[in-house]
């Protein structure tokens, strides 16, 4: 089906707005985390263990959207999706104890799997068809939401309850995604682009989704722990915890709405390198400093460093030279959000046995190898992207 430009267009705004939501989302559950913890009196590694429970949901489902997508088209699963995520964040939070917050949590992240992917896939159509790249606008988008659900829970959580807040923030986010949702394109556009079975990983796709893997493991990292660590270690409030992630935010935000054009000018490898070296460096001072200010600033270095990794690392699967593009993005995305669900419940685990430093240290190690792998997406400087249609 050909869409009018002025509908591929309006598509393309509509999954901005999307992104934002589920950013918002997250940035809302980052600052709630501390809060949960100490409702609940349970340890590091009991926390682990629900995050674990949250991101085995999203593995079960992760994998099952791809067929959806393939029968019903990514609008619609977006669609169904959404209400879902949007509802299961604040039910989470009235868990009165933790089992009933891992089968919660299971739920949660269940939702969240399908609409990441979901999103992602539409988005990965609407920029084929617009014939040019916008993913890391998108991209900046959800770090934008991100940055707006943290500030809002820094500002509100010393006046109101966390589930006040959560329903809150939800309501707003709500309104928001039911008007965006109506414009995407028709589920026809992408409706079995991506085949009926489940897409795994190759050779060609293997390095590029290691690296992935590594990048969203440390994204997930600070969006779980970050709070923790300035609330535990420098004995901040809940508001200034939450300013963490909201300076984090803030500069992958910032970085992802120029990463095209800085993608233009230092190529792809030389991105990748220096994004990793950055993060690496930004996350030295984030855990040694030994003022909260400085450590924000650090988590904003982070968050610099970060930011540009995935859109580059999704456009250098995309152009491996023989492999269908939509397959080998659904493949990256699986690796990849694997590792941003995953990683967080390894730090939990880590922390109890040594220190929440020490195993934030862990991400660290991810952030180097990546700058010192960089060459792997050489792909994307080799092959030019395909026109739109």
């Amino acid at each position: 089906m050909r869409e009018s430009p002025a509908a591929i267009e309006r598509a393309r705004w509509a999954v901005a707005v999307i992104f934002l939501v589920n950013g918002v989302v997250m940035g809302t559950w980052a600052a709630q985390i501390p809060l949960l913890e100490e409702r609940l009196e349970i340890s590091h590694s009991t926390l682990g263990i629900a995050l674990l429970t949250m991101a085995l949901g999203a593995l079960v489902a992760m994998p099952l959207t791809g067929m959806f997508i393939a029968r019903f088209g990514s609008a619609a699963v977006t669609r169904a999706a959404t209400p879902v995520l949007l509802l299961a964040f604040p039910v989470s939070l009235l868990a009165p104890g933790p089992s009933l917050l891992m089968v919660a949590l299971f739920f949660y992240g269940g939702a969240n799997g399908v609409m990441d992917v979901a999103m992602n896939a539409h988005a990965v159509t609407v920029e084929r068809k617009l014939g040019r790249p916008v993913m890391s606008s998108f991209h900046g988008m959800w770090s934008l939401g991100g940055l707006i659900g943290a500030a809002w829970a820094a500002v509100l959580l010393p006046w109101m309850s966390p589930v006040a807040e959560a329903f809150l923030a939800v309501g707003i986010g709500a309104l928001a995604a039911f008007a965006a949702l109506s414009f995407f394109l028709s589920s026809t556009s992408d409706r079995g682009s991506i085949g009926t079975k489940i897409a795994l990983p190759n050779k060609a796709t293997l390095g590029i989704g290691i690296l992935c893997f590594l990048g969203m493991m440390s994204e997930g990292a600070v969006l779980d722990w970050g709070a923790l660590h300035l609330r535990g270690s420098l004995d901040v409030g809940p508001g200034v915890a939450a300013t963490g992630f909201a300076a984090f935010s803030a500069s992958m935000a910032v970085s992802r709405f120029s990463g095209d054009r800085l993608r233009g000018r230092m190529g792809s490898v030389a991105l990748v390198r220096w994004s990793g070296c950055l993060a690496a460096a930004g996350l030295v001072v984030a855990l040694l400093a030994p003022w909260p200010v400085l450590a924000i600033a650090g988590f904003a270095a982070v968050g610099l460093g970060l930011a540009n990794l995935v859109p580059v690392l999704f456009g250098a699967a995309g152009r491996i030279p023989g492999q269908a593009p939509g397959a080998a993005i659904a493949a990256l995305a699986t690796i990849g959000y694997a590792g941003f669900l995953v990683g967080p419940p390894v730090i939990g685990f880590v922390a109890d046995a040594t220190s929440l430093t020490l195993a934030l240290g862990l991400i660290f190690l991810a952030c180097a190898a990546i700058a010192v792998a960089a060459n792997i997406v050489e792909p994307a400087e080799r092959v030019a992207p395909a026109a739109g249609t």
